[in-house]
């Protein structure tokens, strides 16, 4: 279990923005230096096959200029394996992609690339970057992923919330399921994929949770009350539930 928790803001949907129309603004880097200042603990980017958010040249921007860890989302190609360990962010979190999809549909079914994760998982490893590995709630994929040697998992959330009433309660349940099956295994639990600030609170009470990557609901809420204030109203709702949490434990 753990009384912290920390918050990491994906900046995709900024690049998405700009790829919209061309030219650099607005640009991905300024986005990271707001949430560095908002109280954000990590940045996190999707480095997609299409290049339809971040830019390799983003990736090296971000690399240079900004201090707290990038967390790079990629896919288990030999393209992106051969970029994270040229780059060697802080972590990488391996994430299904389709080209067709607009946005990452749901987890990894670990046990099936079995393989070939284990060799990535190795690799990056030998490189000092920290693996994750983005999956269902699921016992069948927690265990997967302890025995391809990932030391960490990522809950996608997005069933939790897109469900409603009783059903988001179970969705809940699921969660907090796994997140501390993990923990027992040994391996470390983050979450993210569409959390806002009415789902977030329950999330992160679960004190089995490391980390939050949220990005495109702050980038969208950035529109009505600015990048700052969207990160800091989220860092807020964030820590008063791991406080409730932590006190009444």
């Amino acid at each position: 279990m753990t009384r912290t928790i920390r918050l990491g803001v994906n900046i995709d949907h900024v690049a998405t923005l700009r790829n919209a129309r061309g030219g650099s603004h607005p640009d991905p880097l300024r986005a990271a230096r707001i949430a560095v200042a908002a109280g954000a603990d990590g940045i996190t980017t999707h480095l997609r096959e299409d290049r339809r958010h971040i830019s390799d040249d983003d990736i090296v921007r971000l690399m240079a200029e900004i201090a707290i860890p990038l967390n790079l989302e990629m896919a288990a190609t030999a393209e992106m394996t051969a970029i994270a360990l040229h780059h060697c962010p802080h972590a990488v979190c391996v994430v299904p992609e389709r080209r067709e999809e607009r946005t990452t549909e749901g987890g990894l079914d670990v046990t099936r690339q079995r393989t070939t994760l284990e060799r990535l998982t190795g690799r990056m490893q030998e490189a000092g970057i920290s693996v994750s590995l983005f999956i269902e709630p699921e016992l069948v994929q927690l265990e997967a992923a302890l025995m391809v040697g990932a030391p960490v998992v990522e809950l996608h959330t997005g069933a939790y919330c897109n469900a409603i009433g009783t059903s988001r309660e179970d969705e809940l349940a699921r969660l907090a399921t796994a997140a501390a099956q993990a923990v027992a295994m040994g391996l470390e639990c983050h979450a993210g994929h569409g959390l806002d600030y009415e789902t977030v609170g329950a999330v992160a009470a679960l004190s089995s949770i490391a980390e939050l990557n949220i990005g495109h609901f702050l980038v969208g809420e950035a529109i009505f009350c600015g990048l700052g204030d969207a990160i800091q109203r989220m860092r807020t709702l964030i820590d008063q539930a791991r406080t409730t949490t932590t006190g009444s434990g």
